[in-house]
């Protein structure tokens, strides 16, 4: 991991913890959301540290913001509701400190993937669209022990990538969701929720399909 910044910002119910990565160069800014708080997630999660390296190399700052009650953020967590605002704080932060100019990409794992399709949503409310989406692990669907995911529909171009031997959320979920928008799906053989072994496949997949 490179060099990071560490920030706080105020959010809706106190302050939001930030982990940035700055970009000399930079062709975009990438906020990237973690998996589930109640169940160990944070924004140091493997999956969400591959994601910010991987748009590091496409050029892009990078903020891993910690969702309410994790680190040093405050607030209670609200099954995704209060911590789509929370995101939205971030990205009004991103845009007063980085410009209006460099698009926003949203990525998020699990969880976090959740939530980022909630606020591409809001994004495109206030006429600021995310120019695109990765979602990596994607809560959707009935989830063993959490809650049922009303995972909302995503632009055609996102890159959804799931693992074959996920234990968490179930491939036929994701697949499920995806069905209706007759949306891709890349499938990791072998791979667990967590992608152990199989991390750099991420980034991998990313590059390949970032362009196409």
């Amino acid at each position: 991991m490179s060099r990071h910044e560490h920030v706080f910002l105020d959010g809706p119910d106190g302050r939001i913890e930030v982990f940035i990565e700055p970009h000399a160069n930079a062709s975009g800014i990438a906020l990237i959301a973690h998996p589930h708080p109640l169940f160990g997630g944070t924004a140091d999660n493997k999956v969400v540290t591959s994601l910010a390296k991987a748009f590091r190399e496409l050029g892009c700052i990078t903020l891993r913001p910690s969702f309410r009650g994790v680190g040093g953020s405050e607030g209670e967590h609200d099954h995704g509701v209060a911590e789509t605002e929370d995101l939205l704080a971030v990205h009004t932060y991103a845009r007063g400190r980085f410009g209006n100019a460099l698009p926003i990409y949203l990525a998020g794992f699990s969880f976090g993937a959740y939530v980022v399709t909630r606020l591409a949503l809001r994004l495109t409310e206030i006429a600021d669209p995310a120019r695109r989406l990765v979602l990596v692990g994607t809560a959707s669907g009935f989830i063993e022990g959490l809650r049922r995911y009303e995972t909302v529909a995503v632009p055609a171009d996102t890159i959804v990538i799931h693992g074959a031997k996920d234990e968490t959320v179930p491939l036929s979920n994701v697949l499920a969701w995806a069905e209706p928008m007759d949306l891709p799906i890349t499938v990791v053989a072998g791979a667990d929720h967590f992608f152990h072994r199989r991390l750099h496949l991420i980034r991998d997949i990313i590059q390949r399909q970032w362009k196409t």
